[in-house]
């Protein structure tokens, strides 16, 4: 395999799969309040970490390296106090994804070296997407951990084997 097909191949992994099913799982365990929970006022909530996700998604790669227009407003994402239900919220994240995906499914390999401005920087395609993977993952990461503070709960999204970590977020996900 291509190494730029294999590298296009696990971000939409990660980004689809991976990173969207544990956010679903973190979201079904907490109510509309916890949702927008937030500790202190420098704080993002859930609710606005999946806005925010969303839209630099949709901002970096659909528009970006897709080539849609751009009609992001990143502030809105952080000042959204809520409630936009569960089910908004996903709605919005599974229809960036989607574009994203489609996006990153009919790209060429060969223009990952190519030039792009976005957000006012100056960068390529290769490091749009990597930029929006590692992004991604950290929020997922942030979401997770605000989920078990809420919760007090484990998430089980991995089981130890002997000192193995086996994926059971898969499974719970039904990837």
């Amino acid at each position: 395999m291509d190494l730029g097909q294999a590298f296009l191949d696990e971000s939409r992994r990660y980004l689809t799969q991976e990173y969207a099913v544990k956010i679903r799982l973190c979201l079904a365990e907490l109510s509309d309040e916890d949702l927008w929970w937030r500790p202190n006022e420098h704080a993002n909530s859930i609710g606005n970490l999946v806005l925010h996700l969303a839209g630099n998604i949709r901002q970096w790669i659909v528009s970006g390296v897709g080539g849609a227009p751009d009609a992001r407003h990143r502030q809105a994402e952080f000042d959204e106090r809520g409630p936009l239900a569960r089910d908004e919220l996903l709605r919005r994240l599974d229809t960036a994804l989607r574009d994203v995906d489609r996006v990153l499914g009919d790209l060429d390999p060969a223009v990952l070296t190519q030039d792009r401005r976005i957000q006012g920087r100056d960068t390529n395609v290769f490091r749009a997407i990597y930029h929006v993977v590692e992004h991604f993952g950290m929020h997922t990461g942030q979401i997770a951990y605000i989920t078990k503070l809420r919760t007090g709960e484990d998430l089980g999204f991995y089981r130890d084997a002997g000192g193995l970590a086996i994926e059971e977020w898969r499974k719970r996900g039904g990837v």
